[in-house]
């Protein structure tokens, strides 16, 4: 089926990845503040932005969040001209999380005066690695790409499938991932999924569900084997200074992971808490975090570190911080 040449917008970091991929790049028109992968997309204008200060410790952050949600208000602005302008036929958001991404509440307002031409919304909502695949094809089908959509399922599953693999019959390590550290939240929706594809038992947060709350001495009774700590929004050079919060903590040198020096720090906004292409990535860097013995550690440096290597020279990945 013939399909005219459409001009998108994301306004997901992930879709715009997904987008991308899906060999629909030179049709992207306009993306949100947190896209920034491939990074030639940062060429294109931004048109949203947080309404709170992205910068301090985690809890500052986290709890200006929480007023601006607590008042009813959208945790992003939109702006409705410049997205108008611009005249797009197809905008990819999400319903998923509204203090992670802009939303599709805020993607109505912004176009709900429109008349005299259609835009298609594509709202994605990632809840599981099947609701993932699912949204790629959504977007593939949105934009006329049905087959690449289902050549990149095809991908990134027979990639998961090889870790699998990679893992089988092999002891698993007790696993903390750590999503935000004040407060302190466990990874959830995908990210038990990828822990147990990637050999590991994973304490805190459930598959298919919302990240959750956790307390520190549930951690520490818990005693994992390996942490994780790759909060939501965070580059890897910002993702290390967390570490000083947990060293602070009560009981935390007498955890299994800090004794054993297998506490790692990861780029959790371009990889880990970004549900696209490359939670594929994800899942191999786990890997070689919980089993170094026959995982070369490929993306160490570049996508993650152990808790005592020094911070890296440059910042890697980008995207602004924002608790679930």
């Amino acid at each position: 089926m013939a399909h005219k040449k459409q001009c998108i917008v994301s306004l997901i970091a992930s879709a715009t990845e997904i987008v991308c991929v899906l060999g629909a790049r030179g049709r992207l028109v306009g993306r949100s503040h947190e896209c920034d992968f491939p990074p030639d997309v940062m060429a294109l204008p931004a048109l949203t932005a947080p309404k709170f200060k992205v910068e301090g410790p985690s809890a500052e952050i986290d709890a200006r969040v929480r007023e601006i949600v607590r008042d009813g208000l959208s945790v992003y602005r939109v702006d409705g001209e410049a997205l108008k302008a611009l005249a797009p036929d197809v905008i990819v958001t999400q319903d998923h999380c509204q203090v992670c991404a802009v939303s599709l509440a805020d993607v109505e307002a912004a176009t709900c005066t429109w008349t005299g031409r259609p835009v298609e919304i594509v709202s994605l909502r990632p809840d599981s690695m099947a609701d993932v695949y699912a949204d790629i094809g959504r977007v593939a089908g949105a934009l006329g790409a049905e087959d690449a959509g289902s050549r990149l399922i095809g991908e990134m599953q027979t990639r998961l499938a090889a870790v699998r693999r990679q893992v089988a019959e092999r002891a698993r390590p007790r696993v903390a991932f750590i999503e935000w550290v004040e407060p302190l939240m466990a990874g959830g929706n995908w990210m038990p999924e990828l822990i147990e594809i990637a050999g590991g038992h994973n304490l805190f947060g459930q598959a298919g569900k919302h990240s959750d709350w956790m307390q520190w001495p549930e951690l520490v009774a818990a005693d994992p084997e390996v942490i994780v700590v790759a909060p939501c929004g965070y580059a890897l050079e910002r993702c290390l200074e967390e570490l000083p919060l947990l060293q602070a903590k009560p009981g935390w040198t007498e955890v299994s992971a800090v004794k054993n020096g297998r506490v790692y720090f990861a780029d959790g906004n371009a990889y880990f808490n970004r549900p696209g292409p490359r939670l594929a990535d994800s899942a191999e860097m786990l890997v070689e975090m919980m089993h170094p013995e026959i995982a070369a550690a490929r993306h160490e440096g570049t996508a993650w570190l152990r808790g005592t290597s020094p911070s890296p020279h440059s910042s890697v990945g980008g995207g602004s911080p924002a608790a679930k």
